[in-house]
């Protein structure tokens, strides 16, 4: 699962390049702009930051490494074309239809992809952290689980219990995103609902003869305990996050 760990790691990219329009075929770009229907065009590293792309036509478009940050593509057609590298932050891509769209690489984080058609779309190498209404269909439980991973690391708590939950809705038995929603639900204070997820993910880990993922919900726990002991003396808990923190890198070795 090492492209997973893509999802995971801190992305260097600048949202706002200069709006230089770089493709070879200036025409096509024209013609997009003037009518919104360009199939098959090239438009290969094309800056179209917030472009009004809204009901576009782009079957099979070309659209490798295009800026097209905050652009309105609700709506569109992306039928079948390569946005291979393309930044879509900040996007709105409801409804839009991007089935056998090529997205590797590609950005989507905090994008809007209510009702978007992602048939036929592999999107474990795409950047999808923040973005809103990502369809059931758009990967398996496993990835919804790096998703949540991804969120959680960036301090999204009610995303990354999102994307367990959906996880979650698709496995029922994934122990690891039991456990690592606990996590989230006791950094929110929840402590109650943590325990319990905690003990699902035990049993389920138990069961599946999992040894590290036993020990990572043994130690959460066991360290909900000695905090709750603590706090109960009035002592000062300062090892929450320390403590979240070691159950977390333990989240992560569950991916390999």
């Amino acid at each position: 699962m090492k492209h997973s760990f893509l999802v995971i790691t801190t992305i260097i990219t600048t949202i706002f390049s200069p709006q230089l329009v770089q493709s070879e075929d200036l025409n096509h770009v024209n013609q997009l702009l003037a009518t919104k229907k360009c199939q098959k065009c090239n438009l290969n590293s094309t800056g179209l930051v917030m472009a009004d792309l809204s009901n576009a036509d782009l079957r099979g478009a070309d659209l490798r490494n295009s800026n097209l940050s905050q652009a309105n593509l609700s709506g569109a057609d992306l039928t079948g074309a390569d946005l291979t590298g393309a930044s879509l932050y900040g996007a709105n891509l409801s409804g839009t239809n991007l089935s056998e769209a090529n997205l590797t690489g590609a950005d989507l984080r905090y994008s809007y992809l209510y009702n978007a058609n992602l048939l036929g779309v592999d999107l474990e190498q795409t950047y999808l952290q923040g973005a809103k209404g990502v369809p059931l269909n758009a990967g398996s439980a496993q990835q919804f689980y790096v998703w949540g991973l991804a969120e959680a690391q960036q301090g999204n708590y009610k995303s990354a219990i999102a994307r367990y939950n959906t996880a979650l809705s698709m496995d029922e038995n994934y122990a690891a995103a039991y456990l690592a929603r606990g996590l989230i639900l006791y950094r929110l204070g929840n402590e109650t609902s943590a325990s319990q997820d905690g003990e699902i993910a035990l049993k389920l880990f138990t069961e599946q003869e999992n040894a590290a993922g036993e020990k990572a919900a043994e130690q959460f726990l066991q360290g909900i305990e000695l905090l709750q002991q603590a706090e109960a003396k009035k002592k000062k808990a300062g090892g929450v996050d320390r403590f979240v923190g070691s159950i977390g890198s333990l989240l992560l070795q569950l991916l390999f």
